[in-house]
Parts: structure tokens; sequence; C-alpha cells
């Protein structure tokens, strides 16, 4: 019984009391996920909800003739597959699944201990989510292969996840490839359609709007240290904290790309802040090297031919996000357009320039610049022709010197701190030149 409990039929205030409160129960659960709503960022992230389903350890097991990659999970889920070309990859597609598993098992090092004949299959995998509501793992061939078998088996000791790979010829996997590249050709025109989008003026707020892109993400890991410390993760927790410096200003509005661990196509994120009419994106990464020695960090902008060859290997690496999370290869399309998008192209980069400069400015203060800081390429994510744009370079994590600043939070702050002084002086000086445009000096008086 509850507290209100009928002890009294001619005295009914108390079952009244008793049903309002579980009205008002009702209501305020109604108005606490309704709220939660609304307060989700407007960015892309992945589902409110956690995961149902969790994966707690992978391994693989391979032979000259066969491949069984098996992931021990929480319950049940449904897998279906297709195969993708340059490179040849086979991807699992999965319901929403919480890896809590090391990505470092699926990497080629990692895996090496069995390629001692030659005669493998597979290459490495590596899985994460890769949208809302989505996740996926991307297997890396090293020989053309097909799907056997790929489901959820109920075992005493737990649910698996197993898949198994066999060997085709190179004509049957090209064939199994240009199917799904058939079948997904109608998305893929969907998603390109929108050329020139139109700003989002649904804020009332005139402030300007600075977007930030935290590189990779989800089953995209990025670059990954000795020690294990991803990409992904570290320019996750740095625009985070950018975006608070940016925001306690109070002069501009931000948004993140994404705001946790999800995959973004490249197209998308640009695609992103145009729609939204940002006014200013920076996308934030980290990279690694062989040479240990070679740290700091450098600012890209982007240019029809790279500055050196460093940059244009850092672009095609970064360019390469896409492929990595198991999307397929587009070939380039060359924007082609009037005197006026010329125009605005041309202005644009020049405003990505300056910004660039006062941003190696404020982190030369700070001390954690690259020998050689000013570099520009052939960034997907810079190609944005409307949006001045430039892409930061953390650092390497290759360098245990930069790998140091990268994992720390009073490192992280102190650069965050310096990068929003940039945006503040860039939007200073523009302020100031259109002051003079808008109100230029009175002509010298003439003489009598």
């Amino acid at each position: 019984m509850g507290f209100f409990s009928m002890t009294n039929p001619s005295r009914p205030f108390p079952r009244v009391l008793g049903d309002f409160t579980a009205l008002t129960g009702v209501f305020l659960a109604c108005a606490l996920s309704i709220s939660a709503s609304l307060a989700a960022e407007d960015g892309h992230s992945s589902s409110a909800n956690p995961p149902k389903i969790e994966a707690i350890a992978a391994r693989l097991e391979q032979r000259n003739d066969s491949a069984r990659l098996l992931f021990e999970i929480s319950g049940p889920v449904r897998a279906e597959n297709f195969a993708v070309s340059a490179p040849d990859r086979i991807i699992i597609e999965l319901p929403e699944v919480a890896f809590r598993i090391d990505p470092a098992v699926g990497r080629p090092n990692a895996l090496a201990r069995g390629a001692a004949n030659g005669e493998i299959i597979v290459k490495s995998y590596r899985f994460g989510q890769f949208a809302p509501g989505r996740s996926r793992v991307v297997i890396d061939l090293a020989r053309p292969a097909k799907v056997v078998r790929a489901e959820s088996v109920n075992r005493p000791e737990g649910v698996r996840l197993e898949i198994d790979l066999a060997p085709v010829d190179a004509a049957k996997f090209a064939e199994m490839a240009a199917e799904h590249a058939r079948s997904a050709a109608p998305d893929q025109t969907e998603r390109t359609a929108v050329a020139a989008p139109e700003p989002d003026r649904s804020s009332s707020s005139s402030s300007p709007l600075i977007v930030i892109d935290p590189g990779h993400g989800g089953v995209d890991d990025g670059a990954a240290s000795k020690h294990g410390e991803l990409e992904k993760k570290i320019v996750l927790e740095f625009a985070l904290a950018l975006k608070a410096k940016i925001e306690a200003q109070g002069r501009f509005r931000v948004l993140l790309t994404r705001a946790d661990d999800v995959f973004i196509a490249l197209d998308d994120r640009v695609r992103f802040a145009r729609q939204r009419g940002a006014a200013l994106f920076i996308s934030i990464h980290a990279d690694t090297l062989g040479e240990a020695s070679v740290q700091g960090a450098t600012i890209y902008t982007v240019a029809t031919k790279a500055s050196d060859a460093e940059s244009a290997r850092i672009a095609e690496k970064e360019n390469f996000a896409d492929q990595a999370a198991g999307l397929e290869q587009k070939a380039a399309i060359e924007e082609i357009g009037d005197i006026l998008f010329d125009l605005t192209r041309r202005e644009t980069r020049a405003l990505g320039r300056d910004f660039a400069s006062k941003l190696i400015a404020k982190w030369r203060d700070a001390g954690s610049l690259n020998k050689n800081p000013s570099r520009s390429a052939g960034f997907v994510v810079l190609k944005a022709h409307d949006v001045p744009s430039v892409l930061l370079e953390l650092g390497y994590l290759s360098s245990a010197k930069d790998l140091a600043n990268l994992t720390s939070p009073l490192w992280r702050d102190h650069a965050a701190q310096s990068t929003a002084e940039a945006v503040e002086a860039y939007f200073e000086a523009r302020s100031r030149d259109a002051h003079v445009e808008t109100h230029p000096a009175d002509p010298a008086p003439r003489s009598q």
C-alpha cells in the first residue's frame, strides 16, 4: 500500500492526492525527457541512449585458405556485409555496439605473428561507431576474399560474433564490389546533391559562428602512439577545451562537427559548416612519424598544390579517412563556377591564410610550433569555397615531448587559450578592416 492508503472510504482526498501525485510524476518524467532532448548539442553525435550491446574481446584466426574473426559480445546482433575496392576491404555492418577493446588488437603489427607464410587473408581490421545507431567492422584484405558466414552464435560461455572469410579470385571480388557500388549509388547521389546549401539563419544571434572539427572518430581511429594513445580521442578533448575557451569570450557561437566518438565523412564535415553559415572552420588533428625527433604544431591552409612533400603526404593520409571507415572512394569532382564563385574562393582562401598567420603567432608565443609551421595542401575538409578554413596539427604522437603535451590537461588548456586568442585577434582585425571600408578617412582639406 502507498503512503496515502484508503483508511476511510468517506474521505476521498487521499485517493485524489495519490492520483495527483502519480500524474505529477508522469508529467515530471516527460518534462525531464523533453529537457534532455532539447539539451542535445547541435552537431553530429551518437544516440543519447547507451548501446545495449558491448564487445569485450576480439581475435583473428587465419590459415592459408581461411580466416575467422571473432568478437565476444554481450548479446546477439544482426550482421550484414559487403565488399569495397581500392583498397580491397570487407565491411561488416552492425547495430550500435560499444567496443570495449583495445584498437591495437587489429593493427598490422599485432597480426604480424600469423603472417609468416605470406598467404594471409586479413591484413588488419578496425571497429567502432559509424553513425548514430550503427557500428562497423572494416577488414583490410591482403588478398581478395568473401564472407562465408557472419552471424552471432549463442554459446555456454556467452554470445560470439563469428565472421568467416575465404579467398576468391580478383575478378569475383571486383564483381562483388561493383555490385555494392551500384546498390549504394542512389544514397551517394542524395548525399552529394546539395551543391550550394543555404546558410542556417534560424539563430537570431548575429555573433560569428566558429565550427570546430575534431578529426577522425568512431571506426576511424586516426594516428596512434606506440603506447596506444589515439588521435581521435586527443583531438576531441582539445576541441571541447577550445570550444569552452572561445565561448568564454562571449562574442562567438561555437559548434563541433562531432561531440563524441562517432565517424563523420569528410564532405559532411564541410557541409555541416556551410549549411550553418560558419564564419570560420578549424579542423583539429595530430600525426605520427617514423622519426621521433620531429615535433611541434603545424597549421595548414588549402592549396591545389602542396607546399612540400611532407604536406602532400599528410593531406593524402587525412583524405583517406573516408576509405578507412569503409566508404567508397569517390572520384574528385572539379568545382566549376563563374567569376563570382572564383572571387569568393580567392577571398576565402586569403582569409584562411590570414587566420593561419594569427594562429602561428599565438602558438609561437606558447613555444609549441614545428620548425616549418606554415604549410598548405589539398585537404578535403578545407575546400569550402565560402568558409575560411585551417587545419591545425597539434603535434606528433611519435614525439615523446609532443605526446606528453597532447595528453596533459595543463598543456591542453594553455594551447586552447592561445588558439582562442587567435580567433579573437582574427575577428578584431576583420572588424577594423570593415570599419575602415565603411568609414574611409576624410580627404585632406584643399589649400585656399
